[in-house]
């Protein structure tokens, strides 16, 4: 297929190396002697794009899935009214009842999280449900790490039983259109065991250093929100309705974006308060990914890259190989990044593929603290509260989690030919 660049001779080569160099900020995290976070270097590339790459603004514009991004508001509006409402500070204080029993507590803390990650933005659940998990633990004087970590871990595995459960999987399902019944008939299979491995792997690991002297910190929850009754039932009963209309024909994104109209229609809520918690640099970084990876793709480099692969027995077809990949790539760029780039270059007409492909982003974030967003969101949340996650203290965890999770799925993969 010949390039769609206006001049492909002079402006392929600057648009590899403006994605390389992308690319490269988004695994590193930063750029010495700037302050520029992952969102703030991906912005910069897709600039750098519209810039050199001679494409028209209106081709740029074009590379952005319009739908997953409206979707993916949608969900955070719906997420930011239940957080207005109280009602996962609710649910956290409801989880911190039980910590008389620890290796109960651990098992409802990874349970609730995966069942409101599933259908809610994980990452907002992990921001909300850390405080108060990590302060109620340091009062019983028990160690906050390995369950800060089952969090991170639960709200990874829980978000991938279903195609809202995350922005990577609002796209994988666009870009494939997956049927979201069908998608969580079969991936629930592979998370249930996914989870069951990782309730198992995390007590044994930590059942004998289950203490700690970590002091409590004086100030916490202060963005606890009032509990609402009234608008907690509402903002479930509108998640409700969202969710069945998911299996229907109906586009998830016309169905996500009414019922943001209706909770910005408010008596209670002021809209700046439900856009202030809308997650705009998430947003922000899948449009400008969308950018920066469609003007790669139209270089034709993307597809040179899987039949170099390919050649060279890395076939994105198979099962295996594209978990491993995903796995690597998650760890190496982010799963959102690692995501952004796959379903450019992997053949997605066969729905296992991208069931694979949905499945080991999320599976594969829970490996080391950069694997996914949400791992960073409790590592720094559980710092500030005076409690040190280091790279090793998730590692150990992490490591053997997700090859559990990876394990059982190929096996699934297998069994379900």
């Amino acid at each position: 297929m010949p390039s769609p660049l206006a001049n492909p001779a002079s402006a392929a080569p600057v648009v590899l190396v403006i994605f390389a160099l992308t690319y490269l900020g988004i695994a590193a995290g930063r750029v010495p002697g700037l302050k520029l976070n992952r969102t703030g270097i991906v912005l910069l590339g897709a600039i750098g794009m519209m810039l050199f790459s001679g494409l028209p603004t209106t081709t740029m514009a074009g590379f952005i899935n319009w739908p997953t991004v409206l979707l993916l508001f949608g969900f955070f509006v719906l997420s930011a009214q239940l957080r207005l409402s109280g009602f996962f500070d609710l649910v956290a204080s409801a989880i911190a009842l039980r910590l008389g029993h620890p290796a109960r507590f651990l098992l409802t803390l990874m349970l609730v999280t995966a069942g409101l990650s599933a259908f809610l933005n994980h990452d907002i659940v992990c921001f909300v449900l850390t405080p108060v998990v990590v302060t109620s633990l340091l009062r019983h004087r028990i160690n906050p790490v390995p369950f800060v970590i089952a969090l991170a871990i639960a709200s990874n595995l829980g978000a991938a039983a279903t195609t809202v459960g995350n922005p990577q999987n609002m796209l994988i399902a666009q870009v494939a259109g997956l049927d979201f019944g069908r998608y969580l008939l079969w991936c629930v299979v592979p998370v249930i065991f996914a989870l069951g491995c990782a309730y198992g792997i995390i007590w044994r690991l930590s059942r004998n250093h289950l203490t700690t002297n970590i002091p409590v910190p004086m100030t916490i929850d202060a963005a606890t929100r009032p509990f609402s009754r009234a608008h907690t039932i509402k903002g479930l009963f509108i998640l409700a309705l969202v969710i069945a209309f998911c299996f229907t024909a109906v586009p998830k994104e016309i169905v996500a974006l009414t019922a943001a109209g209706i909770h910005l229609a408010s008596r209670k809520f002021r809209t700046e308060e439900l856009l202030g918690l809308v997650e705009w640099p998430i947003l922000v970084l899948f449009m400008a990914l969308f950018v920066v990876t469609g003007a790669f793709q139209a270089t034709g480099y993307g597809e040179q890259a899987v039949h170099g692969l390919a050649q060279a027995g890395l076939n994105l077809s198979s099962p295996s190989i594209l978990a491993v990949v995903t796995t690597a790539l998650s760890n190496l760029i982010n799963n959102s990044a690692a995501v952004l780039l796959l379903v450019n270059v992997v053949d997605l007409t066969h729905p296992s593929t991208a069931y694979v492909l949905a499945l080991a982003n999320s599976f594969g974030g829970s490996l080391l603290i950069v694997g996914s967003v949400a791992n960073i969101i409790v590592v720094q949340q559980a710092r500030d509260l005076g409690v040190d996650i280091s790279f090793r203290d998730f590692a150990r965890i992490g490591v053997p989690v997700t090859l559990a999770a990876l394990a059982g799925l190929l096996v699934w993969v297998a069994l379900m030919g």
